[in-house]
């Protein structure tokens, strides 16, 4: 009796959708289009960014980390200053909910863009 061994590539749980599976057809250029979604439009349009995906991966962490510490701020000091604006207690609520949900799902983004990252590291290496 004959066993046949099939392997698959297992892609990370937090593989962002939009992007093909690495090793697909045009898969880089589907990672090149989410990370360019995720730095500011300027950044997307230089050269040396679209050339080397793995360069706009690089610049999509950092953006991405940073992105994460300015909602952190924002959440950590909504309680003592946003009542100075005058606004509602329900508006201040409801903001530092809306900036407790931004903290997870930029965390997510972050996981994703590792994800994404490392693959296009092992695609240019060879690995």
């Amino acid at each position: 009796m004959t066993m046949t061994v099939t392997t698959t590539t297992r892609i990370s749980p937090d593989w962002p959708c939009q992007v093909k599976q690495p090793g697909s057809y045009d898969w880089e250029r589907s990672a090149a289009k989410w990370l360019r979604e995720l730095v500011p439009a300027r950044y997307a349009s230089y050269p040396a960014l679209i050339r080397h995906p793995v360069l706009l991966a690089r610049h999509a962490q950092i953006q991405v980390q940073h992105e994460i510490r300015v909602a952190r701020t924002a959440l950590q000091t909504a309680r003592a200053d946003l009542p100075g604006l005058g606004l509602p207690e329900s508006v201040i609520e409801h903001t530092i909910k809306l900036y407790a949900a931004e903290v997870l799902q930029l965390q997510h983004i972050a996981r994703s863009v590792r994800a994404v990252t490392g693959a296009l590291i092992d695609h240019s290496t060879g690995r």
